[in-house]
């Protein structure tokens, strides 16, 4: 505790000194530091992003109004080089002396060290320069601002700005502006050259941004411009452009009413030397011409080989490789078809989707042989990746279970295996790590490791034994994924053998939508070192060792300080107990208890069998990877073990003495689940960014199970999760974690995070987390642990805290300090803010966001 009493006192008294430094001891005599803009809008204070950033001088950025950068900036020496040398200058003789102790050229290299310079150079770098006034700058504002605000339809608008002189260093500028009336949309008229587009554009007038009655906006001009455009290239006029839309504005003489007059003329084009101009025709696609082998670097290639399909025309340079219908599936130009520019970038995104091919080339030509030339053809240049690529991988890792991990990977991928455009990936893959929290009696720093070896095989289409076209036609760019992989892994103590398959369909309904549906979903968990339970798992056998000092009479269960054997002790003292035929008699609240921990040692153990189906769904409003401005919204239900209950009961199968059914020797697992997980990104400028997530999930054994695997279950804590608790170690309810590794079958979790940037690409962050896990519907009946009403929800922890971050641009290191505001184990008055301190803090080390 004093230790970490000296560290805050160590950051105070930092703190005092950055906060001693002077804003102003940069700044020029006769100059002023701009310390605010104020911007009136008819008398009333405007904050709005949008309207702020027309400004060309915005004061020195701040962390919670502290401007930490400019203080950097300010403890910087502007002139190092002369710092040094008047060491020498006021001190005569130092420089003979340091010069015989190392010599000249070391002693001038030294004013370029970094103590000298280097440290002045950092602070500049990362300090920010104070913002000084410019009235040249303030002019050019108010010119943007007027613009700003005529371009949303206020052609009167008057602007003037005014200097407020803080001290004699130090101003705020105030911006005035008086938008006037603004000007409503009167009349609309469009006047079309072309007769053909007349009538294509009179056909979708009903959804114009332009409007009568609406106010006078430049966004709207630009949005029908764009919508015309889209409409008219995506339906056979090849050569028209979002130029080819223009406005004529008239204000004259109607009291702040605008008549708008639409103008599209004939195409013009250039003919040797002078423009000429015909009506816009509409073109149609004469042939699709598809060059399977292309080289950018070999254009001078014979074809050798062709063949035609569903009026396409493969050609090769060498013999063709391909199925046809593998490539022609991925092309919705057709041949008779209108050109389309939507179905460009439709073929161009399925064929780069193959991941056989290089980012296509797709060119139109005219064709010679129509005479009214309004025929093209669609010339789709491919080239073939190399048909084997071998990759490796090796990566630092964390995970809620691992603390520290060395990941590393080998794959080979085999391309267009069955000449029909798959891809087949084959990977081997290993893993070692450290954690803290798993049982390790050799004190091994690499104490978790992991290895196995995958297959994937991608095929670009649906593949199933009917035709799925209607359901899921292709322009949703649908593919199937057949995997299949086993590992071995060493990761709580028990040691596991994990064996998966699934057949995995993909599609994308609409743009920034995905969809995936598993037919089949297989897991199968052997573990390896069920005697090792009760070494990792040291909670359960300290209450099971604890009574069984209380009950246990025979002597050959225990060691010589009388503690339970594992696993001969711990076995034979359960048995005594739980049997048919006991010798041991507890209270009905030891009994209770000894059965309870021999369930969850069992669940824990056996092996599992699980065959799930499942559908996935997910939306986002996410543009690019720099959208900071979204949601994504992600569900899925999942289905387990009811196909292998309808094989069975339509068999007449046996049950075993628990009353279940068997496959493979196995009790498999039979539960549905489902999941909603949304997440919200709001942006606020200057790496400013406010994020929401909230997530709700729920497994509900039945028929053949009456709990939820633990590979399928849900835990709570760590560093993607609530971050004032270790991972497994919150809840379930207000049970307080009894268990080593607490996992329940029903999750509620939401989180609140405010980035901001502090120095560079060192980024800080606010946080608050609430959530916990329960059990539900399941064999679990301690009250605590149980959701049986909305009253539990009293049981939501929350923690809060700070953190931060350094981004390397291809991935950020997290590092977050949680610290427990509301724990709901606690005594219902000692669960506000009773940890809420450093002792009981948490560390937590991440790589990317958590959410």
């Amino acid at each position: 505790m004093k230790k970490i009493s000296t560290k805050i006192a160590t950051f105070i008294v930092i703190g005092i000194i950055i906060s001693a430094c002077n804003t102003v001891r940069r700044v020029p005599e006769g100059k002023q530091l701009l310390t605010k803009n104020e911007i009136l809008v008819n008398n009333k204070a405007v904050k709005t992003e949008d309207v702020i950033n027309q400004l060309y001088q915005k004061p020195n950025s701040n962390i919670l109004g502290y401007r930490l950068r400019l203080n950097l900036f300010n403890l910087a020496n502007p002139n190092p080089d002369s710092t040094f040398q008047a060491k020498f200058t006021n001190h005569s003789g130092k420089y003979e002396r340091m010069s015989k102790l190392l010599s000249a050229k070391q002693v001038d290299r030294l004013g370029k060290s970094f103590w000298y310079h280097g440290i002045h150079d950092f602070l500049k770098k990362t300090g920010e320069a104070p913002i000084i006034i410019d009235s040249t700058k303030s002019d050019r504002s108010i010119v943007r601002l007027k613009y700003f605000y005529f371009n949303d339809g206020f052609f009167n608008v008057k602007a003037n700005y005014k200097l407020d002189s803080l001290s004699a260093k130090k101003a705020k500028i105030k911006y005035s502006i008086t938008t006037g009336k603004p000007y409503i949309l009167d009349t609309i008229k469009a006047t079309i050259s072309t007769q053909v587009l007349d009538s294509m554009f009179q056909s979708i007038k009903s959804g114009s941004f332009l409007k009568s009655g609406k106010q006078y906006k430049i966004e709207d001009f630009d949005n029908e411009k764009n919508r015309i455009t889209n409409h008219f290239k995506n339906n056979g006029v090849y050569n028209f452009q979002p130029t080819d839309v223009t406005f004529v504005i008239d204000t004259l003489n109607t009291e702040n009413k605008v008549n708008v007059n639409l103008n599209i003329n004939d195409y013009s084009y250039q003919a040797n030397d002078s423009t000429k101009t015909e009506p816009f025709k509409i073109f149609k696609i004469s042939d699709v011409n598809i060059y399977t082998d292309y080289s950018p670097t070999n254009t001078n290639s014979k074809i050798t080989d062709s063949t035609t399909y569903n009026n396409f025309h493969l050609y090769s340079q060498n013999r063709l490789k391909y199925r046809p219908r593998a490539i022609t599936d991925a092309i919705f130009i057709t041949k008779g078809g209108l050109f389309a520019d939507n179905k460009t970038v439709l073929t161009s995104r399925y064929l780069n989707n193959l991941k056989i091919f290089n980012y296509p080339t797709i060119l139109y030509t005219a064709d010679k042989r129509d005479s009214t030339a309004q025929s093209l053809i669609a010339k789709i240049y491919l080239t073939p990746r190399k048909k084997y690529s071998f990759g490796t991988s090796l990566d630092v890792t964390h995970s809620n279970i691992q603390d520290f991990g060395i990941a590393y990977s080998i794959s080979e991928t085999i391309r267009n295996v069955f000449n029909g455009a798959e891809t087949l990936e084959i990977a081997g893959r290993g893993n070692i790590g450290s954690s803290k929290d798993l049982a390790n009696p050799q004190n091994n720093f690499f104490n978790v490791s992991e290895y196995g070896i995958d297959l994937k095989l991608n095929i670009p289409r649906i593949w199933f034994p009917f035709n799925t076209e209607k359901i899921i036609p292709k322009s949703m760019i649908p593919s199937t994924l057949i995997s299949t992989g086993l590992s071995s892994q060493r990761n709580i103590g028990l040691n596991k053998e994990n064996l998966t398959g699934s057949i995995s369909y993909n599609w994308t309904p609409k743009k920034n939508n995905t969809a995936r549906f598993d037919l089949l979903n297989i897991q199968y968990v052997r573990n390896l070192n069920p005697a090792n339970y009760f070494n990792v798992y040291g909670t359960s056998y300290k209450a099971l060792n604890n009574l069984g000092k209380i009950y246990n009479t025979n002597s050959t269960y225990v060691n010589t300080n009388g503690d339970l054997i594992i696993e001969s002790g711990t076995t034979g003292f359960t048995n005594d107990v739980l049997s048919t035929t006991p010798t041991i008699f507890p209270s009905a609240a030891d009994y209770k208890t000894i059965n309870s921990i021999e369930e969850r040692r069992i669940r824990l153990t056996e092996d599992d069998f699980i065959l799930a189906t499942n559908f996935t769904f997910s939306k986002t409003t996410k543009t690019d990877l720099q959208d900071n401005n979204f949601y994504l919204f992600r569900t899925k239900i999942e289905s387990a073990g009811s196909i292998l209950s309808l094989i069975s009961n339509a068999a007449s199968l046996p049950k075993n003495q628990n009353g279940n059914y068997k496959i493979f020797n196995l009790e498999y697992s039979e539960y549905i689940k489902t999941e909603f997980d949304y997440i919200k990104h709001w942006d606020f400028s200057k790496e400013r960014i406010l994020a929401v997530r909230t997530f709700f999930g729920i497994a509900i054994p039945y028929g053949n199970s009456n709990n939820i695997p633990f590979s399928r279950s849900y835990f709570s804590g760590g560093s993607n999760d609530n971050r004032a608790w270790q991972p497994y170690s919150l809840g379930p309810g207000s049970s307080g974690a009894v268990n080593d590794f607490n996992e329940a079958n029903m999750k509620i979790a939401m989180s609140a995070e405010y980035r901001f940037k502090i120095l560079g690409a060192l980024k800080g962050a606010l946080f608050a987390d609430a959530g916990n896990i329960w059990n539900v519907l399941d064999n679990v009946t301690d009250e605590k642990a149980t959701f049986s009403g909305m009253k539990d929800l009293k049981e939501l922890a929350l923690g809060s805290g700070f953190g931060l971050r350094y981004d390397f641009s291809f991935f950020i290191v997290r590092f977050d300090f949680g610290f427990k505001t509301y724990n709901p184990a606690n005594e219902i008055n000692k669960r506000w803010f009773n940890e809420y301190n450093f002792a009981h803090s948490v560390f937590n080390f991440g790589i990317n966001y958590p959410f």
